[in-house]
């Protein structure tokens, strides 16, 4: 019982940090672009890169507690898969096909390479 508690707690914080993200995105940039739906997933995935590489590299891989309430619960609510998945396929219907293809392989080689990003750093500040 105590893991669905982390998970709740930690996917109510994400979830809020999402949608204050967005609207900040929309508020500083303007509707044109999902652009708070690509700085959730990034920085998402630089967090799942630290987190994991810290705790594998700390030798804290038995750390449940961490990995229910911040990676379960608050990136799995923070990070967007379905939002970005809607917002290409919405490019599609509108015929934009460059925009649809830029946002969604951006978007998923930002991510990759945050995380790429979090594990090095993690990597580097575990070992010093």
């Amino acid at each position: 019982m105590q893991s669905v508690l982390l998970i709740a707690a930690g996917g109510a914080l994400g979830a809020v940090s999402r949608h204050l993200v967005n609207q900040a995105g929309l508020r500083i940039l303007g509707p044109e672009f999902p652009y708070g739906t690509v700085a959730v997933n990034v920085a998402g995935s630089l967090a799942i890169g630290l987190l994991v590489g810290w705790l594998a590299l700390a030798g804290r891989a038995d750390a449940t507690e961490i990995r229910y309430a911040f990676g379960i619960g608050f990136l799995g609510a923070f990070t967007t898969m379905s939002a970005y998945a809607l917002d290409v396929v919405l490019y599609i219907e509108k015929r934009a096909y460059v925009s649809a293809t830029l946002y969604g392989l951006g978007t998923v080689g930002a991510s990759v390479v945050a995380v790429l990003i979090g594990l090095i750093i993690a990597r580097r500040l575990v070992a010093t």
